[in-house]
């Protein structure tokens, strides 16, 4: 069953939203906010896999919400404006419903979310220099030395490499654990980066393909002992 909340600031919208999941028999609502606010204490209350979040809202519009959540669930976006598109799926959301949304529509959303969700843990099978995920109802073959770097989020984690990003439900202590430990290292509670693809460090910040990626104080030892030993070897 997965759990879901809807945020929007519409009473009409809510409504529609609450009695489509309902027709669905794998979901389940839990609740429903007015504002990214009521949203943020609610997620600290429970454990919400899917979020229904609308765009443009009082205050903090749901983009701006997303983006300052550490630990975000699996979001779908709903907004009466198309503009917002691009954007939102830069931050790796699963969907994006225009309103008015229709049941064909929204079913077809929550599908790619219970396949994200409902992925085993041992979908991710590591094979020499190469391994394979569950991407988007498809198995998807990557190259362990075309990612860049590995992103986590709550449930699921977004693996960058060089021609475009996978988003997979895998944990992100699963993926560490079984990918090549001399190839990789650890440099945030979030993020698992190539070392072939590090090109600078300044000072808590770390430089990889254009992308500027904090560097935590927990590990920044072991990612400066990683990195020199790497450049003596050469």
């Amino acid at each position: 069953m997965i759990n879901c909340l809807v945020v929007d600031d519409e009473p009409i919208a809510r409504k529609g939203l609450l009695e489509y999941i309902r027709e669905v028999d794998y979901l389940h609502p839990v609740g429903e906010c007015k504002t990214a606010m009521e949203c943020a204490n609610f997620l600290q209350k429970g454990k919400i896999d899917l979020l229904f979040l609308d765009i443009q809202m009082p205050k903090l519009t749901g983009i701006e919400f997303l983006k300052a959540l550490a630990q975000p669930p699996f979001v779908i976006f709903t907004s009466a404006y198309s503009e917002y598109a691009l954007e939102s799926f830069e931050l790796d959301v699963l969907d994006y419903l225009l309103k008015p949304i229709s049941f064909p529509r929204f079913l077809k959303a929550t599908e790619k979310a219970r396949n994200y969700l409902q992925t085993p843990e041992k979908a991710l099978s590591v094979s020499g220099d190469i391994f394979f995920i569950k991407c988007n109802g498809k198995i998807e073959k990557i190259v362990v030395a075309d990612v860049i770097y590995i992103e986590g989020m709550a449930n699921y984690v977004v693996i960058h490499a060089k021609s475009k990003k996978y988003l997979t439900y895998l944990t992100f202590h699963g993926i560490e654990e079984q990918l090549p430990n001399d190839m990789f290292i650890r440099i945030h509670k979030s993020y698992l980066v190539a070392l072939s693809a590090v090109q600078s460090i300044d000072g808590a910040i770390l430089n990889i393909e254009g992308k500027a990626l904090p560097i935590s104080k927990n590990y920044r030892n072991e990612v400066m002992n990683k990195i020199e030993l790497r450049m003596f070897k050469r």
